[in-house]
């Protein structure tokens, strides 16, 4: 990940207790505005934005990666894509939309780039006891290798099927089913008809059905 720009979270903070009084009160639009005002945002009302929308950035990549260990990671990637891109946003009002695509396009760079280096699991090879013995099975009432690998596989088509989807079906879908917005609202925030954005969602959703059957089957 990019390490060309450095977000100090500690000075922003800081920043952020100084001018609490003023930028606390202000709407999310004049946030926005606030930010886009100078060359750089201006750190108080940045972290402001952060405060007010950290959780849906780290609701969106847990639910697109419940088990990537570095989340934390990549919500600070996605905070500095929003430093440095804040300027291009023409409409605040449809700050919360650009905000999840940001996060979505930035797991699916990810993805790709694991894909690449990632060696796949086996589980043929065993494992290796404290007495130097070799076990073939996990005991106990945990789910076993096999379901362990069906789960692991399940998520693994469902990134890549998100991953494949068209940048604004992907945004909508995750609207829609991360983050739980009516219909109404998502066609507001993303510049869209109401009928656009159902059929929007009904193609991602048998888009990511057909790829997915084989475990929905199950």
């Amino acid at each position: 990940m990019s390490q060309a720009i450095t977000v100090s979270w500690s000075t922003v903070d800081a920043t952020y207790s100084e001018a609490s009084v003023q930028v606390d009160k202000l709407s999310n639009h004049d946030l926005i505005l606030r930010c886009q005002a100078a060359l750089r945002p201006d750190k108080a009302a940045f972290a402001e934005l952060l405060r007010r929308y950290q959780t849906q950035v780290d609701r969106v990549l847990y639910h697109l990666a419940p088990d990537w260990s570095d989340r934390a990671d990549l919500a600070q990637e996605v905070w500095i894509r929003v430093y440095r891109n804040i300027n291009r946003l023409q409409e605040p009002a449809k700050f919360r939309g650009w905000l999840s695509r940001i996060a979505t396009n930035l797991f699916c760079d990810e993805l790709r780039k694991r894909k690449r280096v990632v060696s796949p699991l086996s589980l043929d090879a065993p494992r290796s006891l404290e007495d130097g013995e070799m076990d073939w099975d996990i005991a106990g009432d945990s789910p076993g290798p096999e379901e362990e690998l069906t789960t692991r596989e399940f998520y693994e088509q469902l990134r890549d099927a998100i991953a494949d989807l068209p940048e604004v079906f992907r945004t909508t879908i995750v609207l829609r089913e991360i983050e739980g917005m009516a219909y109404e609202e998502i066609a507001e925030m993303t510049g869209v008809s109401l009928g656009t954005v159902k059929s929007r969602i009904a193609r991602a959703r048998s888009r990511l059905q057909a790829q997915l059957q084989t475990y929905l089957d199950t």
